[in-house]
């Protein structure tokens, strides 16, 4: 096909990679980026213009993040509430993974469909096929521009599902050995957020900042449990708010409570440990076996091949 078409697939197909790439790191920094603009405001002797902050922004900040953002609003016009909700619960579940919100969300995946549409149907369009296969290829692209988005969210809750069971045992080890020395529950929880740096404990220090806002404790705490979807949670939180009303130590609560995450982990590794064996047997019959077959009976093979030739000399 000719060189222009060429050239802009190719382009369509650099765009939809930086756009990518931008959606999943820029707003990661957006932190630093506050602090650095303040601390230049600061070190100037004269103010900025207004045209001199813009500028100062990011080409992403300036150019992309408000293209997504235009697109977000206009899908929204025509997205049903519900899912909405959805969309804002998984950004929660997965911990608001780059400060993203609905907006950012729906903003990246309605850009990756377009682009991946366009880029599909130039590609097929330069390959020569047929119009019929062009119009479907605008289909799929879109499809999984749409899903590929959700899918990497949909990880990233069972990756941050996975670190909070996996720390939670230890954390209640902490925060057991925080309350039986003499410091309340809040302050428990502020040691435990200061101490480690996982998602367990981002999602402790939110609760101390919510209680430090004036929020009760145990909607904090219910929360902490509606943003992270993990069951041990759901019976930690459970007993300290039952613990609260009643009246009930504190610390026992707390000493009961790690006992049961230690039998539930071990409970866990020995059903990965039971699983074994079934995981391993694909990569026995597909992988293993055939090569010890190649190894024994190979020289086999060539000795009954030599005895088959020699008989019929």
């Amino acid at each position: 096909m000719s060189l222009p078409i060429i050239l802009v697939a190719a382009a369509m197909l650099s765009m939809t990679v930086v756009l990518i790439y931008v959606g999943l790191t820029s707003s990661s920094r957006g932190g630093d980026q506050v602090v650095m603009r303040l601390e230049e405001f600061a070190s100037r002797a004269t103010p900025l213009t207004l045209e001199e902050i813009e500028l100062s922004q990011p080409f992403s900040e300036r150019i992309l993040r408000p293209i997504l953002r235009g697109l977000a609003r206009f899908v929204t016009r025509f997205t049903p509430a519900h899912t909405i909700a959805a969309t804002a619960h998984n950004l929660e579940l997965a911990g608001r993974p780059h400060n993203w919100g609905v907006t950012e969300f729906l903003g990246m995946r309605t850009g990756a469909a377009l682009l991946l549409a366009v880029f599909f149907f130039l590609l097929l369009s330069v390959a020569g096929q047929p119009m019929l296969y062009r119009l479907g290829s605008i289909f799929l692209g879109a499809l999984l521009g749409y899903l590929l988005p959700g899918m990497w969210l949909s990880g990233k809750i069972r990756r941050r599902q996975q670190e909070i069971i996996k720390a939670m045992p230890d954390a209640l080890d902490l925060l057991t050995i925080c309350v039986e020395a003499g410091l309340g529950f809040d302050a428990a929880m502020a040691k435990v957020a200061e101490k480690w740096d996982n998602e367990l404990s981002r999602a402790f220090g939110r609760v101390i900042q919510e209680i430090r806002l004036g929020k009760p404790r145990r909607e904090a705490l219910r929360e902490m449990d509606r943003t992270t979807g993990v069951p041990d949670i759901t019976s930690f939180v459970a007993a300290i708010i039952q613990a609260d009303q009643l009246g009930v130590s504190m610390a026992k609560v707390m000493r009961i409570q790690s006992e049961q995450m230690r039998i539930r982990r071990r409970q866990r590794a020995e059903e990965k440990a039971h699983q074994a064996p079934v995981k391993m047997l694909f990569p026995l019959v597909f992988l293993i076996f055939p090569a010890i077959y190649v190894v024994l009976l190979g020289p086999a093979t060539l000795v009954v091949k030599e005895s088959g030739l020699l008989g019929g000399m």
